[in-house]
């Protein structure tokens, strides 16, 4: 999250104002709250309270100044659906007929505090789930037959609400059934398999009645900071420690970021610095479904489980193991899930900095020597900046030092890697662009009211003149997305890899107390700015295209501002006057490097083996139903790990190693490929240092 934070502008200014005024507001008891029936939860008068404020946060500083209207309480209503059922797999169609009466109350809930309507929703929402545990474990007295040939479609994000009871049953039979299938792929008898889902649905059953009003409330507004925009969110008490410990990186774990999707623990995000991001085998929308302790102890299944309870199996003291069992992003209940092991340790600064390596290219006859330096995030140690420590870590100031080195080992041209670096501390983008670019505008801010600050880089002149290349993937967001975006606007360099995340908002973190030093009440997330680029385009909902393209397995239909609800639109503003620096290596022509590239990658092995490995798995996330007949089950399987063997295979052939004869084999392998997207990344380099381009004369460009 790029935040604006100790940043001292007036757009800061003005928004905190209008938080302030905000947060100020009337703490009227409300108004004709229904009576919630004896034993249900129910808010309580610190919740009504807090909900009045975070309305009122929303709809007077939130950038888009949007009203919680019929419209917005529509919105609201369907994201409160979302988060209790987002599969329709609990409440029946007359219950979401009941529940439409409330549908366009919602606006004037959250003013008044009279939430218990949603209450309400979440008392069936709880009956029903225990009605549907109850049923699961019956139908595991008998046997399913493996034999029929039918299927269960395991999204059913946009089907409809089942009719009555009669049809909810046979919905749940045959979810049951691919939830015994899907661990009898995994070599378990019925019997076994059967005690498995047992013991998960008893304790599913035993965790619906765990919940507790925190929760529903949390839930509750953050379908209400949603509805806004994807980056506006509440925390709980609970939550805001989480938010906390996570910022502060003062933990110990593996480095992953979690949430709760579909009774799924989903990997949201990999920390760089953490043990994760170091074996590099966990991917965003992973699924743990099991966890064990150290290098042999058995596997808890979690699938069901409440968020927190799996963090603490997951969390640890340094040193120690944890293994994970994951079902990959994508696939489909009962694929091969992977088993990883990570030792746990802290996440540390040191190993979230900028580091370096080069990359030696043979080109012409030549070994040119390319410079790669890797950036995670834009950090900077804002205490020690503010104690006076001239030395006080930062981004711009590692990049600075690495470049003093890479110039020192006399490399021929640069590559920046942003992939998976989801932006940061705004005034570090700025800086970082100021290394390879003449005094300039970098980047322009709108607030709420409207305002525009336009933002030059620090630094009087470039540090690097030389050839560049930023390279970046669907997860380069927010402050990368600045920093590729002006070094694309200046000419200044080529962009590689992939179409950026798309995130051109700004938020600030809104503690809900007034005078406590604790979040007693939570903390809301407001987005209040939001960025465009010097020629007036925004980042927002498109992100930053590179100029040659290379292949990701990130899927940007499921990945990305434009794969969110309630984003906030693409627009473009006035551009500024900016010119691109004299003395600096300009970007040659990229219609050429993107032609050689395409030429090298067909020819390239492990390219090649990239390519068909993404086709294979986007194969995989097409699907929306699955088999439930064992021996098709098995033979699918069968066939995808033959199809993944026959690939591994054609890329060893192609660079004269011994083919593998087994998946065991080859999962056991320790020659997986190299980091393809980077190796080619340095031939794109290569291309530009042997090209020669003409540096372009100096001229002054503005957007229209």
């Amino acid at each position: 999250m790029t935040t604006l934070a100790l940043r001292r502008s007036w757009i800061t200014a003005a928004a905190l104002l209008v938080l302030a005024l905000a947060l100020a507001g009337s703490a009227q008891a409300p108004a004709g709250t229904s009576p919630l029936p004896a034993g249900t939860l129910a808010p309580s008068d610190t919740q009504r309270a807090t909900a009045r404020r975070v309305g009122r946060i929303l709809e007077e500083a939130h950038y888009s100044r949007a009203a919680l209207d019929e419209r917005m309480s529509d919105v609201v209503y369907h994201r409160y659906l979302e988060f209790l059922d987002g599969q329709r797999s609990y409440f029946l169609a007359n219950d979401v007929q009941e529940f439409n009466a409330y549908r366009l109350r919602f606006g004037d809930m959250i003013r008044t505090g009279d939430i218990d309507p949603a209450y309400l929703i979440f008392a069936r929402f709880q009956q029903r789930n225990r009605e549907r545990m109850q049923h699961a474990i019956e139908l595991l007295k008998s046997e399913p037959d493996w034999t029929a040939n039918e299927s269960f479609e395991f999204d059913r994000a946009h089907a409809a609400w089942p009719l009555d009871q009669a049809a909810m049953d046979e919905l749940w039979r045959k979810r049951v059934k691919n939830d015994a299938l899907s661990l009898m792929l995994t070599g378990k008898a019925w019997p076994d398999a059967a005690e498995v889902l047992r013991k998960r649905y008893e304790r599913v059953l035993k965790r619906v009645d765990q919940v507790s009003s925190e929760d529903v409330f949390e839930g509750l507004m953050n379908a209400y900071a949603r509805a806004f925009d994807p980056h506006s969110s509440y925390f709980s008490p609970r939550s805001s420690e989480e938010y906390r410990i996570q910022m502060s990186l003062n933990y110990e774990g593996i480095g992953a970021s979690l949430q709760v999707v579909d009774d799924y623990v989903t990997i949201m995000n990999v920390l760089e610095g953490g043990p994760a991001a170091a074996a590099g085998t966990l991917s965003t929308n992973d699924r743990i479904i099991g966890v064990g302790q150290g290098h042999e102890g058995p596997f808890t299944d979690v699938i069901g489980w409440r968020l927190d309870d799996v963090v603490q199996l997951i969390r640890g003291k340094a040193g120690t193991s944890v293994r994970l069992q994951v079902l990959p992003a994508g696939a489909a209940p009962g694929s091969p899930e992977k088993v990883m092991e990570f030792v746990r340790n802290k996440v540390t600064l040191e190993a979230q900095a900028a580091h370096k390596e080069v990359k030696t290219v043979a080109r012409n006859g030549r070994a040119l020597k390319i410079g790669v330096i890797t950036v995670p995030g834009f950090y900077q140690d804002i205490a020690a900046q503010n104690a006076g420590d001239q030395n006080y870590r930062s981004t711009t100031h590692d990049v600075l030092k690495l470049l003093r080195e890479l110039k020192s080992e006399n490399v021929d041209g640069l590559v920046l890697d942003l992939r998976g670096d989801g932006g940061g501390y705004l005034p570090e983008a700025t800086a970082l662009t100021g290394l390879f670019i003449n005094h300039g505008p970098v980047v322009q801010l709108r607030d709420t009211a409207g305002r525009l600050e336009v933002l030059d880089d620090p630094e009087p002149a470039p540090a690097y003149d030389g050839p560049l290349a930023v390279l970046v993937d669907r997860l380069s967001a927010s402050a990368s997305e600045i920093f590729a975006g002006a070094i694309q606007d200046y000419h200044r360099g080529v962009i590689l890899g992939q179409t950026t995340f798309g995130k051109g908002t700004v938020q600030n973190l809104v503690p809900l107390d007034r005078w406590s030093p604790k979040p007693v009440n939570g903390q809301l997330t407001v987005t209040i700015g939001k960025f465009y680029r010097v020629t007036g385009e925004s980042t927002q909902h498109r992100g930053v295209e590179p100029d040659v393209p290379l292949a990701s397995p990130l899927d940007i239909k499921e990945i990305g501002e434009s794969a969110l609800e309630s984003a906030l639109p693409w627009d473009r503003i006035a551009g500024v006057p900016f010119r691109m620096s004299a003395g600096t290596a300009a970007a040659p022509p990229v219609a050429a490097l993107a032609t050689e590239e395409d030429a090298r990658a067909q020819h390239d092995p492990d390219y090649r083996w990239l390519v068909s490995d993404i086709a294979a798995i986007d194969s995989v996330r097409g699907q929306h139903s699955v088999s439930l007949n064992l021996k098709a089950r098995r033979d699918e399987r069968a066939r995808i790990e033959g199809e993944r063997l026959a690939r591994e295979n054609s890329r060893r052939a192609a660079k004269n190693l011994p083919a593998l004869k087994s998946v065991e084999e080859l999962d056991k392998s320790k020659d997986e490929a190299a980091d393809v997207v980077l190796e080619q990344a340095t031939q794109v380099m290569a291309d530009m240092v042997t090209g020669a381009h003409p540096q372009p004369p100096q001229k002054t460009a503005r957007a229209s």
